[in-house]
């Protein structure tokens, strides 16, 4: 066997063998009064004493019969809605969502408007000497713009899907 091989193996060995501890955590106050926490202990620390924490997964509860996605049946009690109600109901959600959906799309258009309006303007304090354009005061600026289309954008696709989702 190689010299390496075998200082590689002998090394692996040693790591699996080494036991799997926690290290000690340690808090301590500086000269200053601040709480400081470490894992190397000086002359002003005291040990913290932690519970140990359990990583195991939580056991699996058994299948139930009839597949994952058994029925429960309704309680006779149970509120119904007739289908003529049910329908307005959901005429109803139906037009606030598109309404919602006008709304956003007018939003998300004066974003970009406002966006392109400040992408065309330099301010005096992102020039530099000799009249340059400093590009990360100018993106700096911009940011709040364009975190203001995302924003409106993610609303409409959102608005999109719930409007999907509908019967």
């Amino acid at each position: 066997m190689k010299p390496q091989a075998l200082c590689l193996s002998t090394a692996l060995l040693w790591l699996a063998a080494a036991p799997a501890d926690a290290q000690d955590i340690f808090k301590c106050a500086d000269v200053d009064g601040r709480v400081l926490y470490s894992n190397v202990p000086t002359k002003n620390c005291r040990k913290i004493v932690l519970e140990p924490i359990n990583v195991a997964s939580p056991p699996k509860a058994p299948a139930k019969p009839g597949g994952p996605k058994a029925a429960t049946a309704t309680p006779a009690d149970f509120p119904k809605v007739d289908d003529k109600t049910q329908k307005s109901r959901d005429g109803d959600r139906r037009r606030i969502l598109e309404n919602e959906l006008a709304g956003e799309q007018k939003n998300a258009e004066q974003a970009k408007k406002e966006l392109a309006a400040q992408q065309e303007v330099v301010l005096p304090s992102e020039r530099v000497q000799g009249g340059a354009i400093n590009g990360a005061k100018v993106q700096e600026r911009l940011q709040a713009y364009k975190d203001k289309v995302a924003l409106h954008e993610r609303n409409i696709e959102a608005i999109r899907k719930e409007i999907a989702n509908l019967r």
